[in-house]
Order: structure tokens, then sequence, then C-alpha cells
């Protein structure tokens, strides 16, 4: 895997403190374990690292006795337990250690949050720190290249996505091989270990409507009719593709204005490359129709990035009206509102009227393809 210095990195060592746990989410494949090792490498004292998938491990943690936690951690400072989910109530598993062993510094990693519950609920309130890993972010990359490369590698990036592996192969058939791989073989597997998911087609499925529908207000009830499901389970399939890091959600922006879309919800993907893999597309920019939403889901991706590894305290949504009026992404920062709209060309856009009228005090801004670097890297 390419050494490029994960910002994630400081903010895990900074949150490393005894008696409390550092959780760190993320898909599978976007360089957790990998990131776990470097830190387990380079920490000062004594450490454990225990991987949850091997069977062994799992029989051992399981057991709940504080006993023989401590004869398992002895004389360590710090435990490393990667892929944390597949431990059964390992939110009370790490509670019990976090409480019992004095001075033991925790970390733990999970692909899927459905069955965080166990980590991130109410065991370990007050005991833990809640950290993402993304797919490598250009501001990441911006430390290991120049504006020449960054500029030669962003059609590479919005066709192919970031995963850290992507950016090893210069042959486009392997990375469209190592994506289909990731698809089939890593997101669609979390999903269908959990409880009353048996169908990956009818999930696909989903997933290529979402695909289609990037960056659009996406009607639960259209989706529910065009795939054969009820709503609730068009709903609960979307939240679960949420919860394995594949999409996320914004939430429409309302306050003040009558005609303002209320209840709407748009979905994004984490990463450009697993999208065009769910539609088979991979077609260089010059031959794509939608090189628009290819362009907004990685720009507002690569901010969600910048502001998480940034800890930015914002809430994030788009703004549209029933007359057609939108923004594609509004932050709320401190009751401050401000909004982007992202465009591909170079062309810069007034603010909407009903926009500039009701939230007279916001920030307007376009990001498009001549100022967006700064945006999702430095600002």
């Amino acid at each position: 895997m390419l050494a490029i210095q994960r910002r994630l990195e400081k903010l895990i060592l900074e949150r490393l403190k005894p008696n409390k746990v550092v959780l760190i989410f993320g898909a599978r494949r976007v360089g957790k374990t990998f990131l776990l090792k470097k830190i387990d490498k380079e920490f000062k004292g004594k450490t454990i690292f225990l991987n949850a998938e091997d069977h062994e491990t799992k029989l051992l943690l399981e057991k709940q006795s504080i006993s023989s936690y401590k004869q398992i951690l002895k004389d360590s400072e710090l435990l490393i337990l990667d892929e944390a989910q597949n431990i059964d109530e390992i939110g009370k598993i790490l509670k019990l250690m976090v409480d019992e062993i004095q001075g033991i510094k925790i970390i733990a990693t999970g692909s899927s949050s459905f069955d965080l519950q166990n980590i991130s609920g109410e065991p370990l309130t007050g005991r833990s720190f809640r950290l993402q890993l993304f797919p490598i972010s250009q501001d990441e990359l911006s430390l290991h290249e120049n504006l020449i490369e960054t500029k030669r590698f962003l059609e590479q990036r919005l066709i192919y996505g970031s995963y850290p592996e992507i950016l090893e192969f210069e042959n486009n058939n392997d990375k469209k091989e190592y994506l289909f791989n990731i698809v089939n073989s890593y997101l669609l597997k979390d999903l269908l270990i959990f409880d009353g998911i048996r169908n990956s087609n009818k999930m696909l499925d989903l997933l290529k409507l979402i695909a289609y529908q990037m960056g659009n207000d996406v009607s639960y009830d259209e989706l529910s009719k065009h795939l054969g499901l009820s709503k609730n389970t068009v709903e609960k399939y979307l939240d679960l593709l949420t919860k394995v890091f594949i999409i996320y959600r914004l939430d429409s922006y309302s306050k003040n204005l009558r005609k303002e879309i209320r209840k709407s919800k748009r979905f994004f993907f984490y990463d450009n490359g697993i999208r065009n893999a769910i539609i088979s597309d991979f077609k260089p920019i010059v031959l794509r129709k939608d090189i628009g939403s290819i362009w907004e889901n990685y720009l507002i991706t690569e901010r969600l990035k910048f502001n998480n590894y940034s800890i930015k305290f914002l809430n994030s949504y788009f703004w549209r009206t029933y007359d057609q009026q939108e923004i594609d992404l509004v932050e709320e920062i401190d009751g401050k509102l401000f909004g982007y709209e992202i465009k591909w060309s170079n062309k810069i856009v007034k603010p909407p009227k009903a926009w500039q009228g009701t939230y007279t005090d916001a920030n307007f801004e376009t990001i498009n393809s001549a100022n967006y670097l700064d945006w999702i890297t430095t600002k």
C-alpha cells in the first residue's frame, strides 16, 4: 500500500488516553488495518494486536471474564482490536476492560456499524471517541503530489475512486477487477450477514437505482414500486447501506420559506469507483452524460472527508424549493449558513433569489473546476 500519511492517525493518537476506547469505523479496504499496524509499530509502550475475525481470538474475548482479560492484557499499555464487530457484545467486553484494567488504552475498528450498537451504544457512553476512516482524501494526496500531478490524476479519481489499493494499479482493467471484487466480496457480504437480509440481488438493484439518481431527490415510494419491495423494506435497506459505508444521506434544509421542500433526501457514494462499479460504467469523462453527478459526488464527499478530519462541528444539507430553485450543499455552522453550488465548468452562478431573500446573512459560493482544490484541502 502506498505510504500515504493518513490524517486520522494524528486524531487517533490525540485521543489515545488511559481507560478510553478509540473507535474507528469505515468500509472494508479503506486502510484501517494498515493504519493500525503503523500505530502498533510506532507505539512506545507494549501493545497487543488482535484480529476479531480470527476464531480463537473471538472465543477468547467472548468469555467476558475480568481475570481472563487481565491475563491477556498483562503488562500491555495498548490493545488494538481489528474488525471488532465480529465479537458478540463487544461493547460490554470493552467496557469491562476499560473499567477494570487500570491504564489500558484501546483502539477498536469496525467495517460496519449495524452491529456497533454493541460498540458505540450505551456500554461505552463516556468511555469512547468515535472516528471514521474514508478512502484516501485529496487533502492527504496533496502532501505527496504537486498541482500538475493532481490535475493529471483527477479524471482517474472521478472514474475509479480513491481506495488505497486502487492508487497502486496502473492498468485500468486491474482497477475495474479490484472494484468489482470490493462490491461483490466485501461490501455486499457485510449486508448479507445481517439478520433478515437474504437477497443480494434486490440490494444490488437498489444500489443501482441510487447510483443513477445520485445527487437527486429520492422517493422511497418510487423505489419500492420499482423493486417490488415494501416502503419499510426500502428504508431498512438504505439504512443498512449507510451503515456499511457505501452511501450516505443528505437531508433537505428548510426553515423559513413555505415553498421549501422539507422531507426530501439525497444519497451520495463514499467513493466514485464503487458507484461506477455498481453500474458497470467506467467510460472516460468525454463520453459520459453523468459528469455533473460524478463531479458533485466527488466534491461533496471530499468536503465530507475534509470536514471530518478537521473536526468541524457542522450540519450538512441540500436546499431546494418546489419551483426548482436549489443549492447543492448547505453547511450550517454555529447558526451561520454557507451555500455551495457545484459546477463542472468554470462557470460562476448567482445565488437563487429565494435563498437571497430568505437567508439574507447566508454566504454563497460557486465551487467549480478552477477553485475546487482549496475548498477540499484548506478551507
